[in-house]
């Protein structure tokens, strides 16, 4: 990757979905994914899945042996990994998880952004602070709110 290919790229977000440890993930969600990919909203630079086993220890596992049901293509995931996630990554995102459950690890460029970031970046400007509301907390704010009224 040359500097002009850097100064063009969009925000790069990760995602730790953790699946219950009484049910596999089916593969319902992929192909919305696949849908973000195709409209050019992002791109899967790593997927990753892994398992935490009851005693805690963490063990990959292959795309091909998470389960999923239907007639999915996971071509495109399988083929997701720039290198990004290392070892240390994996144990941290195990870390986040219970004991029994997988989870699939998503690190994405948000493309989407990458005009827009990289007119910041020529300007000077750097992101310095970033951050996520869990949909929990909206919707627990918005309750709230129609209790008040």
């Amino acid at each position: 990757m040359n500097d002009a290919d850097i100064d063009e790229i969009g925000p790069i977000d990760y995602l730790v979905v953790e699946f219950p440890a009484d049910r596999q993930p089916d593969g319902s969600a992929l192909p919305l994914l696949r849908d973000l990919v195709a409209r050019g909203i992002i791109r899967v630079l790593d997927l990753a899945f892994v398992r935490k086993d009851t005693d805690g220890s963490l063990s990959g596992i292959d795309i091909s042996e998470v389960g999923l049901e239907g007639d999915i293509d996971v071509t495109l995931f399988a083929e997701a990994a720039t290198g990004l996630l290392d070892d240390t990554d994996l144990g941290e995102a195990g870390a986040a998880l219970e004991p029994g459950c997988s989870a699939a690890i998503v690190v994405y460029e948000n493309t989407w952004a990458a005009p827009f970031a990289a007119a910041l970046r020529r300007n000077g400007a750097q992101l310095v602070a970033s951050g996520r509301i869990p949909v929990q907390s909206i919707l627990a704010s918005l309750e709230a709110l129609d209790a008040q009224t």
